[in-house]
């Protein structure tokens, strides 16, 4: 294995390896400042992190507003206290090593509040700030004013021209470095923009390589890339270290941290990973937030799956090919299908997906009434996580609201990434993970079930393992 040299990273020299910032409580100040602590760079979420009172009891965030917008406004005080309480958590773990960065994602209700509020909270403790899902223009003004390093998440070269040319070349002493992230591999939410096939993977050599250039352009020969998505064995990028190309370059880790013994995520979570096969992390379109995202394939996975396969399209009245009336609702309402969509949808309420749900896009999902009633409950429920939502139709202007129908066939992320953060339900839950995850089950490290410490982690990355 090829020697690696440390980086400059928010000012100062750290080994090249940095971990994943996952939400919600997936990576928090006992898992970051570990990794900080072993040299690396520990980054914890941002993103509704937990917080706790007085006594060390973790505060349940329990909603208690009538309204979308008084919940909300909850929401961004649970944000920011958590924030803070995992800031210094991970800062005094860290023992003075490695840097401390917070990840947030820029399409998150109320993001500039929050990271206005955690950064006031914290000053002194967070060294720079991850932020992607989205085009985070304001982020590099804002980490300048605390005086923190930002980390632009970007998933081509075209994405950081648009950033650098409209904000970041404003505030270059502050870039710490760019985060390309596969979007084919990586886990969580993916950056894949309408001109990239979903099923059609590029290879990331050439993709940050034109990054590395455009980069050159705007003088920053020596700001990092860091790799993110689709890393295990640094062994398999030997070819990316010390290469002039590419220039200095480092690698950030999200799954692996995930089977750690200062991971906050549970047992069961855990022995999960452990059984995951190759092919059982899907590249999905359910999520509220209109990004692609790569998620276990399990129970709750399959039933959105099953959502969108009980999909017809409708018309109010009949036109062109749909003349074949279906009665739908407790009222009887009629509309009109095509004949064969007409067959399906009979096929279905026969087995019980009796419920017909409308969707933005003119057509009707068949669901049982329990799951129907869930998607109601959930939407009403709706505490403004997002800057805008697909499932609740909730965006943060002045309206409250997309001006969009609520979409049946997404879901309420905060309210599943809570659960699986909080529970040991790893079947009826929204599981993140990236595309590699299946190796737990095939790398000899974690043979037997051993789950190592984080610093053994690092220890173990260093020999290219």
């Amino acid at each position: 294995m090829k020697a690696f040299n440390p980086v400059l990273m928010s000012g100062r020299e750290v080994l090249p390896l940095v971990e994943g910032g996952k939400g919600i409580s997936v990576s928090n100040g006992e898992s970051s400042g570990a990794w900080a602590a072993a040299g690396g760079v520990g980054t914890f979420s941002g993103v509704n992190a937990d917080s706790y009172d007085a006594n060390g009891v973790k505060r349940e965030q329990v909603y208690h507003g009538r309204t979308r917008r008084e919940r909300h406004e909850e929401l961004v005080a649970f944000s920011i206290a958590g924030g803070i309480h995992q800031a210094r958590v991970a800062y005094e773990r860290a023992n003075g090593q490695g840097r401390i960065h917070m990840n947030i994602l820029w399409e998150m209700g109320a993001a500039e509040r929050i990271l206005h509020g955690v950064l006031e909270g914290a000053k002194g403790l967070i060294a720079g700030v991850t932020c992607g899902a989205g085009m985070p223009y304001r982020i590099a003004e804002i980490c300048e004013r605390y005086g923190v390093y930002y980390y632009p998440i970007v998933s081509s070269a075209r994405a950081f021209r648009a950033l650098w040319k409209r904000a970041y070349h404003k505030f270059r002493d502050h870039l710490g470095a760019v985060v390309y992230e596969d979007p084919w591999l990586a886990g969580g939410h993916n950056g894949l923009s309408n001109v990239e096939d979903p099923n059609k993977p590029e290879a990331p050599f050439a993709r940050v390589l034109e990054l590395r250039k455009l980069m050159r352009e705007f003088g920053l020969d020596q700001t990092p890339i860091v790799m993110a998505g689709g890393i295990w064995y640094l062994r398999e990028w030997e070819d990316w270290i010390g290469n002039p190309d590419l220039g200095p370059i480092a690698f950030q880790f999200g799954t692996r941290p995930l089977l750690t013994q200062e991971s906050p995520i549970s047992d069961a979570w855990k022995r999960r990973l452990l059984t995951l096969k190759e092919g059982d992390v899907y590249l999905n379109h359910f999520s509220p937030t209109g990004f692609y995202s790569s998620a276990v394939r399990n129970d709750f996975i399959n039933e959105l799956s099953q959502r969108a396969e009980h999909q017809v399209a409708y018309q109010i009245e009949p036109v062109g090919d749909h003349l074949a009336p279906l009665e739908i609702g407790a009222r009887k309402r009629v509309v009109y299908l095509t004949p064969h969509d007409r067959e399906s949808a009979l096929g279905w309420m026969a087995q019980g997906y009796d419920e017909a749900l409308r969707t933005p896009d003119s057509t009707l999902i068949f669901v049982t009434l329990p799951q129907a009633l869930e998607i109601r409950n959930d939407q009403i429920n709706c505490m403004g996580c997002l800057s805008a939502c697909g499932f609740s139709n909730w965006a943060q202007n002045e309206e409250g609201t997309t001006g969009k129908k609520a979409d049946p066939r997404s879901f309420c992320i905060q309210k599943t990434l809570q659960a699986i953060s909080h529970s040991d339900d790893c079947e009826e839950e929204l599981m993140f993970a990236g595309h590699n995850a299946f190796r737990f089950g095939t790398d000899p490290f974690y043979k037997n079930g051993f789950i190592p410490t984080v610093s053994q982690l690092v220890d173990r990355l260093k020999t290219g393992d």
